[in-house]
């Protein structure tokens, strides 16, 4: 593979904002130039990128691409096509498939699926259940993020419900512990209470009444405890409550946190107001909330209190989305639009593009200790993402690339277009066209 030189961007790494040039050889960075850029050398590709922006690629800790068993809503493939076009170079999927992801053969198929047929860099989380402490000792640390709890049951029910297993779970497992968390016992009773009122044909206002505030915090706030008790690294995923914020510190670096969050762009983006103009396909498991909850978890990005930002990339297809608020899918495709829907945010004034890249590069990879990805720096994985800042598209079926063929974000019109992605790199994603004869990298852990 020829070197490539990608000059005149700016670059947006590590907090600063900066024209120069990045030196690519094979699949990592050879050098990154501030100002003055060397005249290139014979058989070096060059890339002009004048006007643009130059960020780390994207990662992305929680994704749901379906496969084993769900594929008609999406796969490996499909999904991860769909990510490298929203400049997403490397995800971390979940373990709520058909079979669960729940033994070490079926995260063994996973891993050879991923490099068998995905586009951007992959890897898989270990799902916890009641009664597989023996598999969970047998993981190779450095092959998976961490290990997978869902405290609320949700599509693809894996709920961990047992005190004995979760103190067991808490108390042996010597990795990071990602929650899903939700209080099974309040979402009963707010279930029994709202039919019992109004009757089973409950319209999707009435998601974020039964997924309330209080089952989110009740079940964060249970981890929260048991984690500190018992010393475990946690992980709070897709927070959508100002409540729950209370149970996190920004006072200490991320270094030397135990306790760790992240928040969904769903959830940075809708409030509960949107229900009405958007229905269903905005109904998530945690459900959308209030319009203060947004603006609490939109500061907390910015100070600090939530370390990382993600999608919770979840599709279903349409036919699965319809019914009453009991009986629609739960869940959403984002990995194609989460990155611009941020750089849409900045353009609204809620975030600055150093802020994005990083909680959507930089912490993902040191919270997770992923090796040489989520910075811009010499012998750093060549993960790069091409920004043009000033095209506007508009969100349409025809520019839709996931398999299930919509979006939540359809009619939007976004004012920066993802032009180039690079993985490890490779050109996988150049203004609109795909090569699906790349392949990602395992994602591999320190």
């Amino acid at each position: 593979m020829n070197k490539i030189l990608i000059k005149n961007a700016r670059i947006v790494n590590e907090g600063r904002m900066f024209k120069g040039a990045v030196l690519i050889d094979r699949d990592k960075i050879e050098e990154v130039y501030e100002e003055a850029v060397p005249v290139a050398a014979s058989g070096v590709q060059v890339i002009d990128a004048e006007g643009k922006l130059l960020l780390p690629g994207a990662i992305d800790d929680q994704v749901h691409f379906r496969e084993p068993g769900l594929t008609h809503k999406g796969d490996i493939a499909s999904e991860s096509r769909a990510a490298v076009a929203g400049g997403i170079t490397s995800f971390m999927d979940m373990p709520n498939t058909k079979p669960q992801t729940t033994s070490i053969t079926d995260l063994e198929w996973k891993l050879q699926r991923g490099a068998e047929t995905s586009l951007a860099n992959y890897s898989f989380f270990f799902g916890g259940t009641n009664d597989n402490m023996d598999e969970i000792r047998k993981l190779d640390r450095s092959r998976v993020p961490g290990l997978k709890l869902f405290l609320g049951s949700s599509t693809g029910n894996m709920l961990v419900d047992k005190k004995e297993s979760l103190e067991r779970i808490f108390g042996e497992a010597d990795m990071l512990i990602a929650i899903h968390a939700e209080k099974e016992e309040v979402i009963k009773r707010n279930i029994a209470y709202y039919t019992d009122m109004y009757g089973e044909d409950l319209d999707i206002s009435f998601h974020s009444k039964i997924r309330s505030e209080e089952a989110c915090y009740a079940s964060s706030s249970e981890a929260v405890e048991l984690a500190t008790r018992l010393n475990s690294r946690l992980h709070i995923l897709h927070l959508s409550t100002a409540k729950e914020l209370t149970l996190l510190s920004n006072e200490i670096p991320l270094s030397e946190k135990k306790i760790t969050g992240e928040v969904c762009v769903h959830h940075l983006w809708f409030h509960d107001g949107d229900y009405a103009k958007y229905g269903n396909r905005i109904k998530w498991n945690p459900s959308i909330k209030t319009l203060a909850d947004r603006t609490a978890l939109r500061n907390a990005v910015n100070d600090n209190t939530i370390d990382i930002v993600a999608t919770d990339h979840a599709p279903h297809l349409l036919s699965e989305k319809e019914g009453s608020c009991l009986k629609a899918a739960s869940g959403g495709p984002l990995v194609q639009h989460s990155l611009v829907g941020m750089l849409e945010m900045v353009a609204e004034g809620c975030f600055t593009y150093e802020k994005v890249v990083e909680k959507m590069a930089h912490m993902p990879a040191d919270l997770f200790h992923i090796d040489r990805r989520g910075y811009i720096r010499p012998g750093y994985y060549a993960d790069l993402v091409l920004v043009d800042p000033e095209k506007c598209w508009t969100v349409a079926p025809e520019n839709i690339l996931y398999k299930c063929g919509w979006s939540p974000f359809e009619g939007t019109t976004f004012h920066h277009s993802i032009t180039q992605t690079f993985v490890n790199g490779q050109l996988v994603y150049d203004n609109g066209v795909v090569d699906d004869d790349v392949r990602g990298m395992e994602v591999r852990y320190n």
